[in-house]
């Protein structure tokens, strides 16, 4: 399935309302393909990506196509009236692939019905790639999960519905390949209400499964709709078949009454026995999606067009518009007070910079609006920065093309150019000083050296470097301070390998890579404390700060969440207020790196009691080196121990083969928590350090025959056995003498 289909659907198709809409994919596949030869990555299947563009019928060559998709694949779709121009590229496109008179047919008959576009934002499935997900659930204001009707909820959908949950996002459930051998969307909705815990029910009823799928029956409208044509392009509605009446009867009480339980007005009707009507339910099914106590699911098969254009009425119908998304700002001048936004185009303008990209133009910023209007030629203010910059050029995306516009309201996606700021960034019209709740940023787990293969190319290796620093808040670029070594951090392997990658594509320079080393941590296991004076006198004025106080783990389940917490409790002025500040710092800096082997310390808090300073001596200086060394002093005291990355890995394989698979697990010290049948196979998930994951996917394949798959990803940082620990310190210790 190509990365070309549903996108073309929502283009086509577009949906009533001015909306944000994100696809979600759950599908982290087989890791047994010949090409995923490193160890621990995974390839993936582009179920969502195949819903997006399933709409187009396929006639026509090639090249038509390609530049149709070249002109409407979208990444992100902003609503725009059929006057403004979208129909008539859309109508000269759909021409030149079906004729003149099938391609005019086709766009009136959906001009009339339906009047605006989606803002569409697709993003990857791997977990490499979390980012793209978290800030694309930042600014969305509904979003459709993808699952396949064989493989049903994996570790990703898991991922993926927390992530949903963080930003309370209205979600439709598209249950993928009923196309398939083995499709069974009963198990898969079965598998969202209990791996998910979500309240669900069906909307449709396949007619047929795998090969002798041929539509499907609207359970609200009680209609049943077929695909037709060698593409689907043709949907004929029926009345339902007698045989299959019954069925559907039964399926659309059970969606009458798990709505009902949420929501009043239709618990009436159905309690007393009223007839309900398509309008009533249909409104029902809204206001619970809308309040996050339903998901409708939507069925069909993406490769072979059949049930997208019902998932897209259901998009228009179930998900939100901009107005009915609560949304706030932080106001800055009453000490980050949350701010209700109304989503009106006449509101004071408030954006958010959610992705950046180097585009042939220079910068490239993508903007969420959530209140008021921006127009080419205004001036924008950076809340974050305070800095006044001017919008030179504004710019709707499909894709790589890019349609300039004069102006874009609230609840737009648009890009600007030459607008310099990072990621997270607020933007408004000056009148008003908010700024957005950022995103969440996952910490990077692997790591790897880097370095340009020569020196003259040191600029642009440079140059590449801060780039993908700014467009990716995972990717982080550090100095080894032993070694002197770049070193680059990410989320896992596959996502460092596209970025070495795109240095030597995109700046022609060739990179010396090193081994991907793991992300460690240390953190410390019961309380010290410290009582540390520094004091340094070589003439004229001197130094002398003294510390007093204890530091103590951050216990799981803290509610602060804090990795770090400073807490001053002096009574008096023992210490004079003016040098706490240099003390937290002190303090931080010497977190950055604990003794055992270099990493941060995290889970730390550190509590300050008593101190005593002089009237000459005491500096910032004084007090700051004062807490670094006083850290140190107690950092053994305090029985410290690394942690390592614990990856989620879920395996499936047939049944012969799980005895192997399970073998193979325990010895790289995994902790197996589940094992289940799935058909014919055996599907088993476990807790597996980071650091015995390399290589996984040969091995897999290689005790399965090449038929196991398996998904990975990041689940907590947990402590590592006493046996690796004294190994880590002492090759820390080796590296660091030899330096």
């Amino acid at each position: 399935m190509e990365e070309h289909q549903f996108r073309r659907a929502l283009e086509l198709f577009p949906v009533v309302r001015s909306s944000t809409y994100c696809a979600e994919d759950d599908e982290i596949s087989a890791a047994s393909s010949d090409n995923a030869a490193t160890s621990g990555r995974s390839t993936i299947s582009a179920t969502k990506s195949a819903l997006k563009d399933s709409a187009i019928m396929e006639k026509g060559n090639s090249a038509n196509e390609k530049e149709f998709l070249e002109m409407h694949a979208q990444k992100s779709v902003a609503s725009v009236p059929p006057e403004q121009g979208f129909w008539n590229p859309l109508r000269s496109a759909m021409q030149e692939l079906l004729g003149n008179e099938e391609g005019q047919r086709f766009c009136e008959s959906f001009k009339h019905v339906h009047e605006s576009l989606v803002n569409i934002i697709d993003t990857p499935g791997h977990v490499d790639f979390t980012i793209e997900v978290e800030r694309a659930l930042r600014v969305l204001d509904g979003a459709v999960l993808v699952l396949c009707s064989v493989g049903g909820v994996q570790s990703q959908s898991i991922t993926v519905d927390r992530q949903m949950r963080r930003y309370n996002v209205p979600r439709v459930a598209f249950i993928n390949k009923l196309d398939r051998s083995g499709a069974d969307p009963w198990k898969v909705i079965d598998q969202l209400k209990k791996k998910l815990k979500l309240n669900c029910a069906a909307v449709q009823y396949p007619i047929g499964l795998e090969t002798e799928l041929q539509g499907l029956v609207d359970l609200v409208q009680m209609k049943a709709f077929i695909s037709k044509g060698a593409h689907g392009e043709n949907v004929v509605e029926e009345e339902i078949a007698p045989e299959m009446l019954q069925i559907a009867t039964e399926k659309r009480r059970e969606l009458i009454e798990i709505v009902s339980e949420v929501d009043e007005e239709l618990a009436e009707k159905f309690l007393s026995d009223e007839p309900i009507s398509v309008d009533e339910l249909e409104a029902a099914i809204r206001r619970a999606t809308i309040s996050l106590q339903f998901v409708p699911v939507f069925m069909g098969s993406a490769f072979k067009n059949k049930g997208v254009q019902l998932l897209l009425d259901g998009v228009s119908n179930f998900l939100p518009c901009p107005l009915e998304v609560s949304n706030h700002a932080l106001d800055q001048n009453k000490n980050e007070e949350k701010v209700n936004l109304s989503g009106s185009p006449n509101a004071p303008l408030v954006a958010l910079a959610f992705k950046l990209e180097e585009g042939r133009f220079g910068q490239l910023t993508y903007l969420r609006l959530y209140d008021g209007t921006i127009r080419r030629g205004d001036y924008i203010v950076n809340s974050t920065t305070g800095r006044k910059v001017k919008v030179p050029r504004l710019v709707r995306m499909h894709a790589d093309d890019m349609e300039d516009i004069q102006q874009a309201g609230a609840g737009e996606i648009v890009a600007v150019f030459g607008v310099e700021c990072a990621s997270g960034d607020t933007f408004t019209d000056g009148s008003v000083k908010y700024t957005m709740t950022s995103m969440n940023v996952p910490e990077p787990v692997m790591s790897l050296a880097i370095a340009p293969s020569s020196k003259d190319v040191g600029q642009q290796f440079s140059k590449a470097l801060n780039r993908f620093q700014k467009e990716d808040p995972t990717f982080r670029v550090s100095l080894d301070p032993d070694s002197g070594e770049t070193i680059i951090s990410g989320m896992g392997e596959l996502h460092l390998d596209i970025y070495v990658e795109r240095i030597k594509r995109e700046y022609k320079v060739d990179a010396i890579v090193g081994k991907p080393q793991v992300n460690f941590r240390e953190t410390i296991t019961q309380r010290a404390e410290f009582d540390y004076l520094h004091r340094k006198q070589s003439g004229g004025q001197g130094q002398y700060g003294r510390v007093v106080g204890y530091v103590e783990p951050i216990e799981e389940g803290d509610l602060s969440g804090k990795k770090f917490e400073f807490k001053n409790m002096m009574i008096g002025q023992a210490i004079p207020s003016n040098f706490i500040p240099s003390i937290e710092k002190g303090f931080i800096e010497a977190a950055n790196s604990g003794s055992l082997i270099g990493h941060p310390v995290e889970n730390l808090r550190v509590v300050l009691t008593d101190g005593a300073s002089h009237q000459v001596d005491s500096s910032d200086l004084a007090f700051k080196l004062a807490a670094l060394y006083a850290f140190r002093d107690c950092y053994q005291k305090a029985r410290p121990v690394i942690l390592e990355p614990i990856m989620l890995v879920e395996m499936k394989a047939p049944m012969e083969f799980q005895g192997p698979v399970i073998g193979d697990i325990n010895r790289r010290k995994g902790i197996i928590v589940g094992s289940e049948q799935d058909g014919d196979d055996a599907v088993i998930t476990a807790h597996v350090p980071l650091n015995n994951m390399f290589g996984y996917s040969t091995g897999l394949r290689s005790m399965t025959q090449g038929k196991g798959e398996f998904t990975m990803e990041y689940h907590q940082h947990a402590a590592v056995p006493q046996d690796v620990q004294a190994q880590l310190v002492k090759e820390f210790q080796n590296k660091r003498g030899s330096a």
